[in-house]
């Protein structure tokens, strides 16, 4: 029999569960920097596996000499990128115009009145086309010295979060199998099979996975800086490896890096005819980023994603999507690795579901 004292007490054990949960997810927000280093230590940790893996096997190093080694290599690979990119960055900023507000609306408004010379010549109404856009009055240019600032803030506080990550990711690498022993004294003696095989797949597939996404990041990011090159477009360097970065957002990337280079390669001729020199560039270098983007889509992207995950492009492409359409951009990035972890997930736990058959035939 329900009486009052049951409902009662149903309630407030559901108070108590919802702030208990609420209190965990404050909890969570208050460490999220600290759960950000745990992720990028994992990436980190998955990417150094292969590397760690080859000095001992190959070069016959000891586990820690080993570990220690890979630690230097990344060290040595950040420094690398920090020591090439923050110099040019500094000494051709200002030829990008990224640093004056009144620049960057002056090359904007320049740029539409040529846009609009142009199309004058070509009797096309621009006062029609462009009046209401009117793109130099609408967009706030302030923005951009705001965003730098907070990318100055962010640059501040980098050595403790690159030491942290990489202290993290050194014990990741080093006790391994220690922290393995420690999961399995907290898993039931009847699952322990199936967790150990699960994270052994998981972290073969995502190693695999990562490597093989750095790999296509430098081989788009040649290419388009040989594109630049070519057309003699002045900071092809800084350009190339904005627009490379851009490809870790599956599809959505590639457009906007188009636009981003189009942009900038406008900005860089200013000062030149529009119709003879800009326009023309600016067509050449869109044709020679699309063409990357059809060598990277059909050739870099397939042996990545399909390859690496055991997953078909077709499944990747609708697992992408449906993450864009639920998360955003942070969903089209996370959604391989994700998904590839619930896969084998589920084909070490309910291996007899004919779904979970069906999707993990090839791992």
């Amino acid at each position: 029999m329900i009486t009052s004292k049951t409902i009662s007490n149903g309630i407030l054990r559901a108070l108590l569960t919802v702030v208990i949960v609420g209190l965990i997810l404050l909890f969570l927000y208050q460490i999220s920097i600290v759960l950000t280093y745990l992720v990028v230590s994992i990436i980190l940790t998955m990417i150094g596996k292969p590397i760690l893996n080859f000095f001992k096997k190959r070069l016959k190093f000891s586990h820690i000499f080993a570990t220690i080694i890979t630690i230097v290599i990344f060290v040595l690979i950040i420094l690398g990128f920090v020591l090439m990119f923050i110099p040019l960055i500094s000494s051709q900023g200002q030829n990008l115009s990224l640093l004056n507000t009144a620049e960057i609306e002056k090359n904007i408004s320049e740029l539409v009145n040529q846009i609009k010379a142009f199309l004058d010549s070509h009797n096309i109404d621009s006062s029609k086309v462009l009046k209401e856009a009117n793109i130099s009055s609408k967009i706030n240019f302030t923005f951009i010295p705001d965003f730098l600032n907070s990318i100055l803030g962010t640059i501040s506080s980098f050595g403790v979060g690159l030491g942290s990550v990489l202290f993290i990711t050194f014990f990741f690498l080093k006790d391994r199998v220690l922290f393995l022993r420690g999961a399995k004294k907290l898993i039931p003696d009847s699952y322990e099979e199936q967790f150990l095989n699960s994270f052994e797949k998981i972290n073969d597939l995502l190693s695999r996975y990562f490597i093989g996404l750095l790999l296509q990041l430098f081989i788009v990011f040649l290419l388009y800086l040989i594109v630049l090159i070519i057309f003699g477009i002045p900071n092809a360097l800084i350009i190339a490896f904005l627009c490379a970065v851009l490809n870790i957002i599956p599809y959505i990337g590639p457009l906007i890096a188009s636009v981003l280079a189009a942009l900038l390669t406008m900005l860089s001729n200013l000062g030149n005819d529009f119709q003879s020199e800009i326009l023309p560039t600016t067509i050449y270098v869109l044709i020679g980023f699309w063409i990357v983007q059809i060598i990277d889509n059909n050739v870099s992207q397939p042996v990545i994603f399909s390859k690496s995950v055991s997953s078909h492009p077709l499944e990747i492409f609708l697992v992408i999507l449906i993450a864009g359409f639920l998360s955003g951009i942070l969903g089209m990035i996370i959604a391989v690795p994700l998904y590839t972890i619930l896969k084998v997930i589920g084909k070490e736990f309910i291996p007899e579901n004919k779904i979970i058959q069906l999707l993990t035939k090839d791992i």
